[in-house]
Formats: C-alpha cells, sequence, structure tokens
C-alpha cells in the first residue's frame, strides 16, 4: 500500500487525536528511523523517551520472542514469575525499601498513586484528607484524573466535571502554602517534561522533602519520563537525593512494550480488590522490562551512559553558544534536555527544518526543543544528528 493511501485510510478510520506527520516509517536501527522510500532519520526523540534501548534492538527483540512463545498472559490472579523478578529488580537498583504494582502505562501509574494517596489520607489523621498538591505546568496523564492533576487549564476544556482535591502551587516554594488540614500528598516531576524541560533546583526539592515529612504529607515523584535512567540515574529522585513515599514510572522502561509502575513504600496501603489491572506487569511486559534494565543497568556500571550523556549535553551546549541569536539556554538533566528557543515562532520554523533535514526533534512547553535520544545512542548517530541539525539551523 502507497503512503497515500495509508494516509487517507488513517484519517477514514482513526480518530484524529493527533496532529500527525504523515511520514511511514518501516523499520529503525539504533537511533536511525528508516521510510518506505528508504530514506533514513535520526531520532532524537525515541518514541517520546520510549525506545530507551534504541531501535531493533537484538537483544530486546530476543526477549520479547522468546516469552511471546512461551507465554504472553495468563491474567494477575496467578502468580507471574518476570513480573516478581522485576518488581525485585528495580527496588535493587532503587535502594529504595518498597513494593511495585505494574500498569499499562504512565496515566494508570499516577491513577495508582493517586489513590494510594487518597487511602492514605483516609486513614491517617484525625479527619479525611484528600487533596493532593501539583505544580504549575506540570502534566500527569490523560485519565480524568490525571488530566486534573495536570495544571494546565488548557487541558481541562470539555471533559468536566472533573474530581475534586486537587490544589495547584505555582512552584516549589508555593507548595507550603497551598497545604491545609486536608492535604494528603504533592505530586511533582523533577524535570517538567511538557514544561520546558525545566530541573527543579535540588536544595528546594530536599528542603520540600523535609517540610512535607514533618507534616506527614506524601511526596509523590512522577518519573514516567525522568525514570529508567533517563536522568542519569535509575530515578531522577536519586540524583536529587531524595526518597519519595511514592514513584510512578513508565516510558522507557520495556524498551517499547506498554508498561507502568507504582513504587511505594506504604507497602501495605493495597489489600486485595483495593486496585488492579487485566494487563498490568504480564509476562510480555515485565520480559521486556528486565532485558532493558540488563542493558541499561549495564551501561551504566560500565561508565557508558555517563560519557555518552557528557558528550551529547556538550554538543548541545556548544550549539546553544555558537548560536545564541536563534537558542537562549540549554537545559535539563541526563539525556532528558531542551534548547530554549527566543520564540514560538523560530521553534515551530527549527522543528519543521530539522524534519525536513531527517533528524526528529520534539517540541515542549511554548519555545523549546527537546532532546530525548535512546539511552544506547552511539557517537556516530549524534555526530551525525548534530550534522543535520547544523544544516537546518543554515537555513533559519
Amino acid at each position: 500500500m502507497n503512503q497515500e493511501d495509508l494516509k487517507q485510510m488513517d484519517l477514514d478510520f482513526v480518530l484524529h487525536t493527533y496532529a500527525r506527520n504523515y511520514i511511514h516509517f518501516v523499520r529503525g536501527e539504533g537511533a536511525r528511523l528508516y521510510d518506505d522510500k528508504g530514506k533514513d532519520y535520526i531520532d532524537f526523540g525515541s518514541g517520546i523517551a520510549v525506545c530507551s534501548v534504541g531501535h531493533g534492538n537484538k537483544r530486546l527483540a530476543e526477549a520479547i520472542y522468546h516469552q511471546a512463545k512461551n507465554l504472553i498472559h495468563t491474567s494477575n490472579l496467578y502468580l507471574i514469575e518476570p513480573q516478581a523478578r522485576l518488581a525485585k529488580r528495580l527496588v535493587e537498583l532503587s535502594g529504595y525499601d518498597m513494593r511495585v504494582f505494574f500498569a499499562n502505562s504512565g496515566a494508570e501509574a499516577n491513577e495508582g498513586a493517586l489513590k494510594i494517596a487518597r487511602k492514605f489520607g483516609e486513614e491517617n489523621g484525625e479527619q479525611k484528607r484528600y487533596q493532593i498538591i501539583t505544580l504549575d505546568s506540570s502534566f500527569h496523564g490523560r485519565t480524568i484524573s490525571t488530566l486534573k492533576a495536570t495544571a494546565q487549564s488548557k487541558m481541562h476544556q470539555y471533559f468536566g466535571p472533573f474530581p475534586d482535591g486537587f490544589v495547584y502551587a505555582k512552584d516549589l516554594s508555593d507548595v507550603p502554602n497551598k497545604i491545609s488540614n486536608v492535604t494528603c500528598a504533592v505530586l511533582l516531576e523533577l524535570v517538567q517534561g511538557e514544561g520546558g524541560i525545566t530541573p527543579f533546583d535540588k536544595k528546594e526539592v530536599q528542603n520540600l522533602e523535609r517540610i512535607l515529612k514533618e507534616k506527614n504529607v506524601l511526596l509523590m515523584v512522577d518519573e514516567v519520563q525522568t525514570g529508567i535512567y533517563r536522568s542519569g540515574k535509575l530515578f531522577a529522585s536519586q540524583a536529587y537525593g531524595i526518597t519519595p513515599d511514592v514513584i510512578t514510572t513508565a516510558k522507557g522502561l520495556a524498551g517499547g512494550v506498554p508498561i507502568g509502575a507504582v513504587m511505594t513504600n506504604l507497602k501495605d496501603i493495597f489489600v486485595p480488590s483495593d486496585h488492579g489491572s487485566t494487563f498490568g506487569g504480564n509476562f510480555l511486559s515485565t520480559s521486556a522490562a528486565l532485558e532493558v534494565l540488563e542493558i541499561l543497568s549495564n551501561e551504566k556500571q560500565t561508565g557508558e551512559l555517563d560519557k555518552r550523556i557528557a558528550y551529547f549535553t556538550q554538543k548541545l551546549q556548544d550549539l546553544q553558544k555558537h548560536y545564541a541569536e536563534f537558542f537562549t539556554q540549554e537545559v535539563g538533566l541526563g539525556l532528558m534536555r531542551g534548547l530554549r528557543v527566543r520564540d514560538s515562532e523560530t521553534l515551530t520554523k527549527f522543528l519543521n527544518l530539522a524534519f525536513e533535514e531527517r533528524v526528529l526533534v520534539l517540541k515542549s512547553g511554548k519555545n523549546t526543543a527537546r532532546f530525548l535520544p535512546s539511552l544506547t545512542i552511539t557517537q556516530e548517530e549524534i555526530d551525525e544528528g548534530f550534522r543535520r541539525i547544523e544544516s537546518c539551523i543554515a537555513r533559519l
């Protein structure tokens, strides 16, 4: 089927929820994607931080094949060996004394976190505590409750009425001002993925953690995008030197196979029937995630991941300095990075021209170009991607 026929099929039968670019990718290798005409694209987005070990990873493909030919799914009514092993591995690598619940996405993981917070608030305190504080420019998902937890009014149009109990703080320093006698938790991203790749100050985060512990309010960290070594550590929480009560993660955990996870030190908060998932944590997704963790933990242990982060960051910083008339600042953490662009019009032109030069870059917030390459990207792929970006800038 040719690309135009495929495009028309999509337009006719798929709900129009995405402003698609109708490129037709047919295969991938490492940080490269290939379209149906054989042209290669350097992927600096990795499926929005999902393809953490690159495209066409042979080890991941073999793990998926081996599991799929035996068992894909049995349900959570029975013991699932790779699920238990994955939970143990996440706890060991994080160093946090927690238990894990597996879901299918970041939004589902955050739903689980919200339920943990509400049950905690019901059981701990002289009165029912139900309010959850989130931050401006946050993003926590597209279900009804995670949409309301997302403190961006533009996301709330059409879909109300929403669940009550969400309070928005302007920034970290404003959070203590929003705490009341019915506050049970604070949910935040340490680097706001949709809010301009904005890392919060380490000391401010640590100070907030201290205040919350004093007030018996849960600290819940949304690591859907920052987790699974994207920050340079398994979790950005480790890089910030904090111990959250709840961590959520998803995107890069299984390298493209849908999965989400909630980790909490409230190890007995849920009892059977409090929460559940039909597909969450099945044989296929957890086997894939185990292989991804094996690959990435080795990259971290050998120092290769840190070298890659340093190299990519330096390339971005050099680009910003050399083209300061377009890029005002380089920001980010690990391989979750951004270039602030002077205005939104220039950002749109930059992203479109980058695509024409066959390098995929994403948008974040109003004026930030977002870079989320695979964590196994090679130096040659990085160099080629930046060479193409230089060609793009020459056309700005």
